[in-house]
């Protein structure tokens, strides 16, 4: 183990998911020692520092990156000595990547693509031991493979070897189904994460929520995130029509756009209590939204319920008003699935190179793009283990 801390920079940080399972090591003894980081977004930026003690700096990571000054500068603002071991965590904002935007794929691009490039010139001027990105899994798809490329250039160029992988958050004891990509780089060579538990062990909704107090619509409780929207009145009613315990909207009900529309088809949806949740997004209130309804009370997810699926502890703080939390909670990466990545990351920094023999029976680097709509892979994913389960 090395006699100080290592250090980490959160880039892009959020509420601070992957920050807070990194930190899940700590109880190890002095693991990791964390100097702040960079968030554009203000509440996010507050949530961060509230709960780790440390600076989160309000900026546009376009502008730090925009050379090596700033880059330095943002550095030493943070207090990083380039001389210790040292993370950088960088998660660009997934939407301009995701594959619901595909009906704009063709229209003029999206800022947000060239975020992953400038956490490539900051890694390059801050050479840290290693660094960890993640992303939709479309983040490593033939549609984006110009953007991606010109990351992996900039990472490889200053001497990294990266891998790269899609991972199930469920398979780190995340009770929600969200496929993610991993992408990792060190100077030195290194073994992908495995994941760690099977499909028959997966954490289902009962597990993370079933505990919360019962609310109806509009009600609160002693939790304050823990508080229920007060849906109209047509919305109530439209819940009512949906089967318990992992229904769906039957065929005619609901907004007209479901009938046209296949990608509506989780609209109204209940919540299964024996299996993961899918994927919460900052939507997770809004019973339109998708398959966001609780598994027998008529309403929405509360924040609570939200963060609980996402494997945020009660103890948690976060800041801002409630479409900030909901918004925060639903961008974050799970902290398990960090704590999952972490344990890797940390193995591969204090024991010995991997050998062949190690290397060979490691998890496989992806090297190949993956479906421009992963959605679609997903659903195939899900719909075989659902046969063989049969």
């Amino acid at each position: 183990m090395h006699n100080s801390y290592i250090q980490v920079v959160d880039f892009f940080s959020g509420a601070g998911g992957t920050s807070l399972g990194f930190s899940a090591l700590n109880s190890l003894g002095n693991v990791f020692e964390f100097l702040g980081g960079c968030d554009i977004d203000q509440a996010s930026a507050t949530t961060y520092s509230t709960n780790f003690g440390t600076p989160l700096l309000c900026r546009d990571i376009l502008d730090v990156a925009q050379d090596a000054t700033h880059i330095r500068a943002f550095l030493e603002e943070l207090g990083y000595d380039a001389t210790k071991p040292a993370i950088l965590i960088g998660c660009p904002p997934c939407q301009g990547f995701t594959s619901h935007r595909k009906r704009h794929w063709d229209k003029e691009d999206d800022r947000r693509n060239n975020l992953a490039a400038a956490f490539a010139r900051i890694v390059d001027i801050a050479r840290p031991t290693a660094f960890v990105m993640e992303n939709v899994p479309e983040f490593l798809s033939s549609r984006y493979r110009s953007y991606y490329s010109r990351c992996m250039q900039i990472l490889e160029d200053a001497g990294y070897k990266v891998k790269k992988s899609i991972y199930n958050s469920a398979a780190f004891g995340v009770p929600q189904e969200r496929y993610r990509s991993i992408v990792i780089g060190m100077r030195r060579e290194f073994c992908l994460p495995d994941e760690i538990y099977t499909t028959a062990e997966f954490k289902n909704v009962r597990d993370a929520i079933a505990d919360l107090p019962v609310l109806s619509p509009g009600e609160t409780s002693s939790d304050p995130l823990h508080r229920a929207v007060k849906h109209k009145a047509s919305t109530i009613e439209t819940i009512r029509k949906v089967p318990r315990n992992g229904g769906s909207l039957p065929s005619g009900e609901g907004p007209a756009c479901r009938s046209r529309t296949k990608g509506f088809a989780d609209v109204y949806g209940r919540l299964s209590w024996d299996k993961p949740s899918i994927t919460v997004t900052h939507y997770a209130r809004n019973p339109a939204s998708g398959r966001f309804v609780h598994p027998e009370q008529d309403r929405g997810l509360t924040a609570r319920e939200a963060a609980r699926l996402q494997s945020f502890p009660d103890n948690y703080l976060f800041s801002g008003g409630f479409d900030d939390i909901y918004r925060q909670i639903g961008e974050a990466v799970p902290p398990l699935l960090a704590c999952g990545v972490a344990s890797y990351l940390l193995a591969n920094i204090i024991l010995p190179e991997p050998t062949p023999k190690e290397l060979e029976a490691a998890r496989a680097s992806l090297e190949e793009p993956v479906s421009n709509s992963y959605s679609s892979v997903i659903a195939g994913i899900k719909y075989r283990r659902l046969r063989e389960q049969l």
